[in-house]
């Protein structure tokens, strides 16, 4: 056991697994039965040439490249650490960039680039509760970011028959092989120019809820059960893991 995790932490090992994510991405999206409802939103602001944030949950990454399929210019905005670069890695199988950060980390170079690529008609993919969460609450930096950038925010999920809801402080939504999985957008959120504490606060909540819906509606139209929102956050989460031995 220690031997492969020294393996899998090793630096050699960032290109292999980010090959094999890609894999098993396009394997789940072969051997499943997708439907897509909502895509007329995307396709509308897409044809207008007007960018977008697409807004996910981090628990819900895994099938984004395929959701996505190439539409537009599309950069995901990764955490820098080990795991983000696996991720940034294997979407660019799919065409999909990355910009390194995160709207609460190092959140002013991480919002610069954003804002740079919109202003370059590219749309720009957040995870609202990434990366240090708690899962599927959204964090105010991405009020901020459709505000300044004066774009709206599209909500997409995804859910399928046959999954895993992963251990993990985001719930991470494990799509497995031959069932069936739904794709939903949700309806174009447009965030007012100017606000203040309050008013930060209310968009806040309202993206988180819409998401919230949209991901809920997802797990519902596959017969699974609706993922709850989570209170922990990584560092927490990290320490009750240990504190029970990897049981938590």
């Amino acid at each position: 056991m220690r031997v492969a995790k020294r393996w899998l932490r090793a630096e050699a090992t960032i290109a292999p697994l980010c090959w094999l994510v890609q894999l098993y991405i396009r394997l789940v999206h072969a051997t499943c039965r997708w439907t897509m409802f909502g895509s007329e939103v995307p396709d509308a602001l897409v044809a207008r040439r007007r960018p977008f944030i697409v807004a996910f949950w981090h628990g819900r990454m895994l099938m984004l490249p395929r959701m996505w399929a190439r539409r537009a210019p599309l950069f995901m905005l990764i955490s820098g650490h080990r795991d983000g670069r696996i991720i940034a890695g294997a979407i660019a199988y799919f065409g999909i960039g990355s910009i390194a950060g995160s709207t609460n980390t190092g959140g002013s170079a991480a919002l610069r680039a954003m804002l740079r690529r919109i202003r370059d008609g590219e749309s720009v993919g957040i995870t609202p509760d990434g990366p240090n969460g708690p899962a599927m609450r959204a964090a105010e930096g991405i009020v901020a970011v459709a505000r300044l950038a004066g774009v709206p925010i599209v909500p997409m999920s995804y859910a399928t028959s046959r999954r895993r809801i992963l251990g993990t402080w985001d719930r991470f939504h494990l799509a497995l092989p031959f069932g069936r999985g739904v794709f939903l957008w949700g309806e174009a959120i447009e965030v007012p120019a100017t606000l203040d504490d309050a008013g930060t606060e209310h968009w806040r909540l309202l993206i988180e809820e819409r998401m919230n819906a949209l991901t809920a509606e997802a797990d519902r139209r596959v017969g699974r059960e609706a993922t709850q929102p989570g209170t922990l956050g990584r560092r927490e989460w990290r320490t009750r893991r240990h504190a029970t031995g990897g049981r938590g």
